[in-house]
């Protein structure tokens, strides 16, 4: 089941290369849609127990089980919208789609800070809450695939690791500014005006960011490799049909659901479910209040965000499989001990914790992506590369907010996120072995 890196044929010899500029403009265009798509989509997470008061109709342990259902659902509409996206980025290009879908998730988010408590309209808040984080699952769906597309059909061979790290970056960036926003709010306003109607202002902000990165996107011209299969006239005329039925494609894709095992705990547990985890998880006495649980996101985030580009930077160097796998070995190594700090419920300890996880973390999360966009062809890269990874979020990542809670409060176990981290390091690891080395090699053409 090995994805096998395959020599350059006449038609990739005859894909332009874009300039040094050009690379980076839409390396920037690339990570600040990544901001805003995952500003949007994060703050769910970071303000999750205000959304139980508000919107389920209370703080205790059902509310809190029910916001974390819309944190699921959100995942289960990803594969829709990495299937129709996915489709229509193959066919069409990336660059209008992946504006269109900064548009939709911030209208989804904006809408969010709109929604009428339970107090006031009942059942129908929830209800609501539901379909706007099925709109977000929709959008975020096919965001992944086509802005990392995007930017790794710009960048050059030999730095495309390095180009393509500063979308994961935006996303971080995007929850760290998340992180402080809130703070802010919570010290200026209180956690009471937080709960009674502050809460609502993160979610609001989308709106103005939304337009702000499409209309970056809006300026960027369509991916040299796609242009390049349109003067070919090699554009897939069906681009799912010609997924499903190549071996090789479904053979890489199995390997997209497995090989980011990692990134549900690295990403939802570690960052966006952590302020969650840390205020209502670790125990009577523990517990931390909600600033205090941001502040430690927002120091776990501020080292992740300085060595994914360095990670990166190593990956061209020395091949991506090398460094995936020491994140792998270094995050089962440390999860427990470091989780084991965490619930000690001193914020000095929970501090360190989360910092070296992070930066075990933050090998897998800078190489992760290069490697599955340099698994597919630019003719069905899209569509494969959505359909596989949308999949690996929902079984490893959008579930887990919700299973780490009903698995807490079953065991009385805090240290429950700490074993997610280590099995699904495991699978990344035992995946890592159909993987074949890129480093260095030109994207397949067709």
């Amino acid at each position: 089941m090995t994805a096998e890196a395959q020599p350059l044929s006449t038609e990739q010899v005859a894909v332009v290369t874009a300039d040094g500029k050009v690379v980076r403009k839409a390396t920037v265009a690339g990570a600040i849609g990544s901001f805003v798509e995952w500003y949007d989509y994060g703050i769910y997470g970071l303000l999750a127990t205000y959304l139980a008061i508000n919107i389920m109709g209370g703080a205790d342990t059902g509310a809190l089980f029910l916001t974390n259902v819309g944190f699921l659902v959100s995942f289960i509409a990803r594969p829709f919208g990495s299937v129709i996206c996915g489709y229509l980025g193959d066919r069409m290009g990336r660059k209008t789609l992946l504006a269109a879908l900064l548009i939709l998730i911030s209208v989804a988010t904006a809408c969010i800070g709109l929604v009428p408590s339970h107090e006031v309209i009942g059942v129908a808040a929830p209800i609501l809450l539901i379909a706007l984080r099925v709109l977000q699952g929709f959008s975020a769906g096919g965001e992944v695939a086509g802005a990392m597309a995007f930017v790794g059909e710009y960048a050059h061979n030999a730095t495309r690791n390095f180009s393509m790290s500063f979308i994961a970056v935006g996303s971080f960036l995007a929850l760290m500014f998340g992180s402080a926003f809130s703070a802010v709010l919570i010290t200026t306003l209180g956690d009471e005006t937080m709960s009674a109607w502050a809460w609502r202002i993160p979610f609001l902000f989308a709106a103005p960011l939304g337009y702000i990165g499409f209309y970056i996107r809006r300026r960027m011209e369509e991916t040299p490799h796609f242009e390049a299969l349109r003067e070919r006239k090699s554009v897939a005329r069906n681009p799912l049909k010609a997924v499903f039925t190549s071996k090789r494609t479904m053979l890489a894709i199995v390997l997209t659901i497995f090989l980011p095992a990692l990134n549900g705990p690295g990403y939802y547990l570690l960052f966006a479910y952590m302020p969650t985890y840390l205020k209502t998880s670790l125990g009577e006495g523990q517990n931390f209040t909600m600033l205090q649980a941001l502040m430690v996101t927002a120091c776990s985030l501020v080292a992740i965000i300085i060595c994914i580009p360095l990670m990166a930077r190593l990956s061209d160097r020395i091949g991506r499989k090398k460094v995936l796998a020491f994140s792998a070995v270094a995050t089962a190594v440390v999860a427990y001990p470091a989780f084991a700090m965490i619930t000690t419920g001193q914020i000095g300890l929970a501090i360190i914790a989360t910092i070296v996880m992070a930066i075990a973390f933050s090998g897998h999360a800078a190489v992760i992506h290069t490697v599955l966009t340099e698994m597919f062809p630019t003719t069905v890269r899209y569509s494969a590369y959505s359909i596989g990874f949308s999949l690996s979020t929902i079984i490893f990542g959008g579930s887990a907010p919700l299973v780490m809670t009903a698995i807490i409060n079953a065991t009385g176990s805090s240290m429950v996120p700490a074993f997610a981290a280590i099995i699904t390091a495991g699978i990344t690891l035992v995946s890592l072995i159909f993987v074949a080395e890129t480093r260095g090699t030109a994207l397949r053409a067709e």
